[in-house]
């Protein structure tokens, strides 16, 4: 974990944050926190993320998402460098849809 990051104000963010609990909640209250543009950004992120963990290429991936090859890069290192985020949510979403499946 950076400790940069680490700060009491976001540590306050992130407890909001996990009170959220609907999709709906997340568009009420991340509307206000963020820009346009900075959602649009997490959310390319993300997506270029999934793409990876798929095993698509650069090219792929810069022509759905229109993401540039240097934010591919570093979501590229930061999957494979990182503190596993990615990983942990990608993995509990799996699980999600498996038990969803089951039911």
């Amino acid at each position: 974990m950076n400790k940069k990051l680490k700060t009491e104000a976001v540590d306050h963010l992130f407890q909001a944050i996990l009170t959220l609990k609907s999709t709906e909640e997340c568009y009420s209250f991340f509307e206000d926190v963020c820009t346009v543009n900075e959602l649009l950004s997490f959310s390319q992120r993300y997506e270029v993320a999934k793409m990876l963990r798929e095993k698509r290429t650069y090219l792929e991936i810069a022509d759905k998402t229109g993401a540039s090859t240097a934010t591919i890069s570093r979501v590229n290192r930061s999957l494979n460098y990182g503190n596993d985020g990615y990983d942990m949510v990608f993995k509990r979403l799996e699980d999600q849809a498996a038990e969803d499946n089951e039911a």
